[in-house]
């Protein structure tokens, strides 16, 4: 079986798995595990941008939280129904990281990180200014009669499950075939030597403007969804911290491979549930887990996995 074979029958394993465990797991890891998936999508989509490409954001919130309220307002006040909703928070996501690009790539380095920073944390104060509006910190529920996508009623457990799954599989699989394309692979050339590939004759501007909007437009795609399938849009997601969570599920899980957003999404998600359960200062408890996992796996789970026993792997 040749090296690309092997890469799709993997993380289409990956997909048939968590397919089967629909029908197994307990009601709370059931629920876990569809929040987990919505997660993880926003996870890849940070993965292209920085673990592929090499751009640091710390603005990413800007578009998950531009995908959420695209869908959730667009509900609320325009009266639409989930489908136009969510293709408008698409929209509002691509607008956003498109327009963001063109200003943050006439930067590089910490200015880059910077920019995108400040960005975020305007949108998050734009938010909380017109809470006539968006509800501000309150946020706005949105009604189970409003989640009903073409008869699909998506407050339904089995249903909402599934919904992350085929967001899921499809964000995975996209970003498998992306890092495998040509385009794919002059992001991660440029990652390793910017330099190099402009005198190869590649437009390095256009690639990292189209990994930005093709980034901000699956963490709107994840906004969007989460708002959908879990009944709620808030101000809390437009905050520093969902900047800041793809970043470490990305490094916890592997940056440039497939599977490490998932991987590290896991990894985290369960490592504060189980340990809040046993205290309080459960971010400690996570605090020196991820300090020991930079020590000792510094590229990562799946990083360490390529590393050590598959070098191929995506």
């Amino acid at each position: 079986m040749s090296g690309g074979a092997r890469a799709y029958a993997l993380h289409g394993g990956v997909i048939a798995v968590l397919f089967a465990l629909q029908f197994i797991l307990p009601a709370y890891h059931h629920g876990n595990l569809a929040r987990i998936m919505v997660l993880a999508s926003y996870a890849v989509g940070y993965n292209i941008l920085f673990g592929y490409t090499g751009l640091l954001s710390l603005g990413h919130a800007l578009f998950f939280a531009a995908g959420m309220y695209g869908m959730g307002l667009g509900i609320q006040h325009l009266g639409l129904t989930p489908a136009p909703a969510l293709l408008l928070g698409l929209v509002a996501g691509a607008l956003v990281s498109g327009g963001l690009a063109l200003l943050a790539l006439r930067t590089t380095g910490v200015a880059f990180m910077i920019v995108t920073l400040m960005f975020a944390q305007a949108g998050y104060l734009t938010i909380l200014y017109f809470g006539e509006y968006t509800r501000g910190d309150e946020g706005f529920v949105i009604q189970q009669a409003q989640r009903v996508l073409w008869g699909i009623d998506l407050s339904d457990a089995g249903n909402r499950y599934f919904a992350a799954l085929i967001l899921f599989g499809s964000c995975l699989m996209f970003s498998l075939w992306l890092v495998r394309a040509p385009f794919g692979k002059v992001l991660v050339a440029i990652r390793e030597n910017e330099e190099r590939v402009r005198m190869l004759g590649y437009d390095i501007f256009a690639h990292k403007l189209a990994a930005m909007v093709i980034s901000g437009t699956i963490a709107a795609a994840a906004g969007a969804s989460y708002g959908l399938l879990f009944g709620y849009a808030g101000a809390s997601f437009a905050s520093v911290q969902y900047s800041i969570f793809p970043l470490l599920w990305v490094l916890l899980g592997g940056a440039g491979t497939v599977l490490g957003p998932f991987i590290g999404t896991l990894f985290m998600f369960y490592l504060i549930d189980l340990s809040s359960g046993v205290t309080t200062a459960y971010m400690l408890i996570a605090g020196v887990a991820l300090v020991l996992l930079t020590l000792f796996a510094p590229q990562g789970l799946m990083g360490e996995l390529r590393r050590r026993v598959w070098r191929g792997l995506p």
